[in-house]
């Protein structure tokens, strides 16, 4: 299993390396999350990049990508190896997502399988719930979804209308569900549903089920049209009369709420390191572009306005990446809050809004156009302080942390 150690002075920071990508910097790693990252690396330039046109045209990657990272141990790498997985650190699991934004790559939901919906099966499911989803999960034969949000309800969980009514032993579950990634892929799906009305507050009566393809009334709606994450599948989910077993639950019943609390600040942590990978890709495809364009018969890069635009982008990158790998440590040591998750997330993704934006502009026309990284990278960016809570909901997270008096 690939664990933290101690590593000493001798790794360089991003900043002080040829790129701010490059294999064997940062403080947090070790030589064998280098091997590991070599690994992933070439998966995804190898496997994913070549055919990520077409998937946009698609609008979802191939099932046999998601079959090709099992293969290559790339799906669940954090999950313990009494439950199937290799057990390996977070810090594992955010190679994987740093390499995919090094290929600007969004299609794939690997992130959202492996990190987000496989940890509430491993965390809260039952026996015979983890060795029948697990081991199916790691070999990419099994897509994994979670549904929180609904057509009325996004940041406000509490706000959710799908309800599950008991019906002697089973349950029988209604409503619809919105921009649910993996969703026209999932072959199962993780539903937040009211399921006691009358609880004294809403977060007391929420559960979780596990919802597998083909159950009946179980209806996937149309892949919706989005700006960017054009490779990505993102959909609408119904449920009409839908019965589901008492095997179905996952966890307690009307514990839901407390789950989800406990699992965002990981999914936050995930969306903001992605964020800054992207920010280190764009600043890299930036910096590549404007020493090859010119003008004024020299290369832009010569011009002083891009030349201190670039600094301060470079800058904005390695002061975020230094909280950014303090956090990931943070979480590999089971010390993260909730506070400071949400921190993360919020800088990270306003940072990268701000540096495609700048990246664009030194671009050009040229970074208008979609055949260009730069122009997919902007627009992808932009779903980033929305989904996972909004930036003004991780607000009110750290404000609440700040004046309470714990």
């Amino acid at each position: 299993p690939l664990q933290t150690e101690q590593h000493g002075p001798k790794r360089l920071e991003p900043s002080s390396a040829k790129t701010l990508i490059d294999i064997g910097t940062r403080r947090i790693f070790s030589s064998e999350h280098d091997i590991f990252r070599e690994s992933a690396r070439k998966f995804f330039q190898e496997e994913v990049l070549p055919f990520h046109t077409e998937w946009e045209k698609n609008g979802q990657v191939s099932r046999e990508l998601w079959e090709k990272a099992g293969q290559q141990g790339l799906l669940g790498v954090a999950i313990a190896e009494k439950h199937g997985g290799i057990g390996a650190d977070i810090l594992s699991s955010a190679i994987i997502w740093e390499e995919q934004m090094y290929v600007n790559c969004t299609g794939p939901g690997f992130s959202l399988h492996s990190d987000i919906v496989m940890p509430y099966i491993a965390n809260y499911g039952s026996e015979e719930q983890i060795k029948h989803f697990i081991p199916q999960m790691i070999t990419g034969k099994c897509i994994g979804a979670i549904a929180m949000t609904e057509p009325g309800a996004g940041s406000d969980l509490q706000g959710i209308r799908t309800y599950a009514k008991k019906d002697g032993s089973d349950w029988i579950l209604n409503g619809s569900k919105v921009f649910i990634t993996n969703g026209w892929m999932s072959d199962v799906v993780i539903v937040v549903a009211v399921t006691d009305r009358e609880a004294r507050s809403p977060a007391h009566g929420i559960s979780l089920f596990l919802v597998e393809n083909g159950t009946k009334g179980f209806i996937k709606g149309r892949k919706l049209n989005k700006i960017g994450l054009k490779a990505q599948d993102t959909a609408e989910l119904f449920f009409e009369d839908v019965r589901l077993p008492a095997s179905a639950l996952l966890g307690k019943e009307n514990k839901g709420f407390y789950y989800l609390m406990a699992e965002l600040p990981q999914e936050r942590l995930l969306i903001a390191d992605m964020a800054l990978a992207s920010c280190e890709f764009m600043f890299e495809e930036t910096r590549n572009y404007v020493k090859q364009r010119k003008a004024f018969g020299k290369t832009i890069a010569h011009l002083q306005t891009v030349q201190h635009k670039l600094a301060e982008i470079k800058t904005q990158i390695c002061v975020a990446r230094a909280f950014m790998d303090n956090c990931l440590q943070l979480h590999a040591d089971k010390r993260l809050d909730s506070a400071t998750a949400s921190m993360a997330k919020y800088w990270c993704s306003d940072l990268q809004n701000s540096i495609a934006t700048q990246c664009v502009q030194m671009h050009g026309g040229w970074g208008y156009m979609w055949e260009y990284p730069i122009a997919k990278a902007f627009v992808d960016a932009r779903v980033q302080p929305i989904y996972g809570g909004t930036n003004e909901i991780m607000k009110e997270l750290i404000a609440r942390d700040i004046v309470s008096d714990k």
